[in-house]
């Protein structure tokens, strides 16, 4: 049973968590801290969270009183927090996470939580979010219909897995369960790539044309909706980068040859068998 909640970065993600985990009906403790006080108090003003840690030393006590301990932090920093907290958590805590890349996190989680007196460590990923993040921006239906990734490192859930499973699908969250490797295969593909292609366009765009005004009065739809990502801050997608670099790099480069034989085809029916092949993609979706 889960009566005391942990949430360790309380931006967009963990705020939402709290307001999800209260929405759904959870009546336990929710405590928060971030390295920002002002998203903590964001947080704890909008309800997200009940108190929040007063310095780092204080969120590990916080850490070993709760019953599950929320990492909602970038993925460098989660695994910091993973070394900092696996020698304060005990057997019957869980310790579950919301990076964006789950690999180099799991293959931690079996160093560091694989003994039998270690708390129980589940990887997550809530396929979910905003172009922007900060506690101001966090809503608590945000992973409601949204996918969330799980990529178990036991084969044998514990009693506290199962009862976050529970709270996450009152978020009314879809789950799902993967290998690690694939998850950021995957994931690099269909949320890594449009970052990165979005930006990339973004950018150009700017270089090449500025403030000029004829771009914002001749850029309709189509342009807001292929750039929105591209109002995302480095800060959301360095460690994106850095920890799944290879298969981000092969989404590029697989890119950059399709792009390449689009330009290639401009004058021939190859273009059209491009447009049939895109159409088909969209209309199973």
């Amino acid at each position: 049973m889960v009566e005391r909640v942990f949430i360790i970065g309380t931006g967009l993600i963990g705020a939402s968590t709290g307001l999800a985990l209260r929405g759904a009906g959870f009546v336990g403790r929710i405590d928060g801290w971030d390295s920002s006080m002002l998203e903590m108090a964001a947080a704890v003003q909008m309800g997200a969270i009940d108190g929040r840690a007063a310095s780092r030393e204080d969120a590990l006590e916080l850490a070993r009183l709760a019953d599950v301990v929320v990492l909602a932090v970038p993925v460098l920093a989660i695994k910091d927090w993973m070394q900092l907290l696996s020698p304060v958590l005990r057997i019957g805590q869980l310790l579950t996470d919301v990076g964006s890349t789950k690999l180099e996190i799991v293959e931690l989680a079996r160093e560091l939580f694989a003994g039998e007196e270690t708390a129980s460590f589940l990887p997550g990923h809530p396929m979910a979010g905003k172009e922007s993040g900060g506690a101001l921006l966090a809503e608590s239906g945000l992973f409601d219909g949204a996918m969330w990734l799980f990529t178990p490192t036991n084969a044998e859930m514990s009693p506290l897995e199962k009862a976050w499973r529970g709270w996450v699908g009152c978020f009314g969250s879809r789950t799902l369960d993967m290998d690690a490797a694939r998850h950021d295969e995957l994931c690099a593909w269909v949320s890594h790539l449009p970052q990165m292609l979005s930006t990339a366009l973004a950018a150009l765009l700017e270089d090449r044309f500025g403030d000029a005004p004829e771009i914002a009065a001749i850029g309709g739809r189509a342009l807001r909706e292929t750039t929105r990502l591209g109002a995302s801050p480095y800060s959301m997608w360095r460690d994106v980068a850095l920890t799944n670099t290879g298969p981000v790099a092969d989404t590029l480069l697989a890119l950059e040859q399709r792009l390449q034989h689009v330009r290639e085809n401009l004058r021939t029916p190859e273009l059209r068998d491009e447009f049939a092949l895109a159409n088909r993609f969209r209309q199973r979706r």
